[in-house]
């Protein structure tokens, strides 16, 4: 299953996000996102957190750092995003 979603995911990175322009608000894009929270916490966790993180991004959200975290969450990961902030001297 996990193979499966994977090869969905890169099969959109390949075929159909080239025919729009890059909006994705956070870093990691949402597409990589995806990747990583299906490698960390398995098929069906991380195709929640996955989705969670396709419906924060919007034009209305500030957007920024916004990596996987270690614990299944379907929030911000606002501990990483402020760490990142401060490493870069950053407000």
């Amino acid at each position: 299953m996990k193979h499966i979603l994977i090869g969905l995911v890169h099969w959109y990175q390949r075929y159909i996000s080239p025919l729009f322009p890059p909006t994705c608000r956070y870093y990691p894009t949402c597409s990589n996102y995806m990747l990583g929270a299906i490698n960390k916490h398995g098929a069906i966790l991380g195709t929640i957190m996955g989705i969670a993180r396709i419906l924060r991004c919007h034009p209305f959200v500030k957007g920024g750092y916004d990596p996987v975290p270690d614990k299944f969450t379907i929030f911000r990961n606002k501990n990483a995003r402020d760490k990142y902030r401060r490493s870069m001297n950053l407000k």
